[in-house]
């Protein structure tokens, strides 16, 4: 039997549900809508396999992937009216090919500077709230 890595985006564990929730499954990864909302919109795009880099992607799912954050990143700058949407690659911690997606609000929280990963004061939404944040991205998707 496959024995899935200790990856929370691959077990889909808890780990990964107390940090965002599932919008939608795209053509070659799965987006999620981060629970800390102190950018409204924020989400991140996560491959579908367990890869770390970009460049170790076959070419045609390197282009499913880009476009999976390019749908992603338009569905979520129309849902919340974002001025510009910032773009994270990391996984120095968590080894796994994922995008963040950050809207951003020119006079708003970190506009023309980096966003904060973990920003000291956080923001959380009432479920309701991510209900329909949800719902406002699927419907530009």
């Amino acid at each position: 039997m496959f024995d899935l890595p200790d990856c929370q985006y691959c077990r889909k564990d808890q780990r990964l549900h107390d940090l965002m929730i599932e919008i939608a499954p795209m053509s070659a990864s799965t987006l999620y809508l981060f629970k800390e909302q102190s950018h409204r919109g924020r989400c991140v795009v996560a491959y579908n396999g367990h890869i770390n880099e970009l460049f170790e992607l076959p070419d045609a799912e390197l282009i499913r992937f880009t476009q999976d954050v390019a749908r992603a990143a338009r569905a979520i700058k129309t849902a919340v009216n974002a001025k510009k949407i910032n773009y994270g690659a990391y996984s120095d911690k968590l080894p796994h090919l994922h995008m963040h997606l950050v809207p951003k609000f020119e006079g708003g929280i970190a506009w023309g500077a980096p966003f904060e990963m973990m920003p000291a004061h956080k923001q959380f939404l009432a479920e309701r709230d991510y209900a329909a944040l949800i719902q406002s991205i699927k419907a530009q998707l």
